[in-house]
């Protein structure tokens, strides 16, 4: 088996968007769930996500993480490594992405990468440098009170420079607009100078293409999702990939079920959405930290709610009531109680006949598969940008939906169910 793309991602549903990409483009890709046994099959993929837990542990365990998905890649031959990190750089001063991107440079003897976090179909641009969320600089949009990595800072110059110990330059937009050998030209040019990152603008899906081209050979390309609209065509070019198949909807039946963990703005107003239509229960940390098991309460309602509608269970709230109960419980202790609960939930909704599941929130994401056990995922239809369904490899047999907290329309729960009912 030999890969052509190994991607290596910080979080579960960032993975699940990246491996949408890539299959819209016409790869064939497969999605792992943390980094895979040394005897997995992964069969014809052409590329492999590798997702990790790694956006908000300690840099240096994220290091060790991505290093080890690094070496697995390798081993099975992958000729492009890609490090894919959220749309909104979620991270800190102290990193995770500067760490993680200067040990796979150095991993891999890499001069220089591209760092572009655009995904413009979900309202991600960069623009001189400065990382936009529609119209809005980042440090001006609801990621500044995000309650695991608030973003203050808009400059992906400056927050990267914070975190690595390598310099970073612009690819600004006009340079763009004239193509992928400009860029290239100038990422050149930049390393010779003392840079090994290349912050490369882009407004459009059209500058996406364009960065994904001059990627072309690079040993090592960071971003987010939407520069791998433009790495299949690289391969193809080469002759190196197959016929593309076309992504399939999951065919698992059975009882359906939304859990939200994200506090993100989109999440809130899909969770209003369907608030008044679906049957819904809120999850409160605060028994959480009083030693109520409150998984087995919500497991208990979810029996009693019905069967003909999806439910619902949530600990989504506001940026207030967040920093409230991370102030009194600690905002790392808050969190892992919080994902532990959803994990035990997800258990007990499976055993009891669940096979169609949305969850919202990376975090949330990844606490879920562990718990259940999953080992990979094949890329389905897309059902919003960024967002597709999955059919789970192996057992338990599920229809997986992985949802960023900020993806998705207003309607995004509702009409995630009515695909898998045409």
């Amino acid at each position: 088996m030999a890969i052509h793309l190994g991607c290596i991602a910080d979080d579960f549903t960032g993975a699940t968007d990246l491996a949408n990409t890539l299959v819209k483009q016409g790869m064939r890709a497969v999605q792992m769930i943390g980094v895979p046994d040394a005897t997995i099959d992964v069969c014809d993929a052409e590329a492999v996500v590798v997702a990790l837990k790694s956006r908000t542990i300690p840099a240096d365990e994220a290091v060790g993480m991505s290093l080890k998905a690094l070496a697995w890649l390798r081993q099975n031959d992958a000729q492009q490594i890609f490090f894919k990190y959220c749309s909104t750089f979620d991270s800190t001063y102290e990193g995770n992405i500067g760490p993680v991107g200067d040990a796979l440079l150095q991993a891999l003897g890499a001069d220089v990468t591209v760092v572009c976090p655009a995904f413009p179909a979900a309202g991600r641009s960069v623009f001189n440098g400065y990382l936009f969320v529609g119209d809005q600089l980042l440090s001006d949009s609801s990621m500044k009170d995000h309650p695991l990595t608030p973003m203050r800072d808009s400059s992906l110059i400056r927050l990267l420079e914070a975190q690595s110990t390598h310099r970073a330059g612009l690819v600004a937009h006009d340079v763009v607009e004239r193509g992928a050998g400009a860029i290239a030209e100038r990422m050149r040019a930049l390393h010779e100078d003392g840079h090994r990152y290349a912050v490369v603008d882009a407004i459009a899906d059209d500058n996406l293409v364009a960065i994904g081209e001059a990627c072309d050979g690079l040993a090592l390309v960071t971003g987010g999702s939407g520069v791998a609209m433009g790495l299949p065509a690289n391969f193809r070019r080469h002759g190196a990939l197959g016929a593309a198949r076309a992504a399939r909807l999951p065919s698992a039946k059975g009882g359906r079920a939304v859990l939200a963990g994200s506090c993100s703005v989109a999440t809130r107003g899909q969770l209003a959405h369907v608030s008044s239509r679906w049957p819904s229960f809120r999850l409160d940390p605060l028994k959480m930290a009083e030693g109520l098991d409150v998984a087995d309460e919500a497991r208990s309602w979810a029996k009693t709610a019905g069967e003909e509608l999806p439910v619902v269970i949530f600990s989504s709230d506001s940026p207030s009531a967040i920093s409230e109960i991370q102030d009194r419980l600690g905002r790392a202790e808050a969190g892992a109680m919080v994902e532990r609960t959803f994990g035990r939930i997800a258990e007990g909704l499976v055993r009891e006949g669940v096979r169609q599941l949305i969850v919202a929130g990376g975090e949330t994401s990844g606490a879920v598969v562990e718990a259940l056990g999953i080992q990979a995922l094949e890329i389905g239809t897309e059902i919003d940008p960024g967002v597709p369904w999955t059919t789970t490899l192996g057992s338990p047999n599920l229809a997986l939906a992985l949802k960023s907290g900020n993806f998705g329309a207003e309607d995004f729960f509702s009409k995630a169910f009515a695909m898998l009912d045409g």
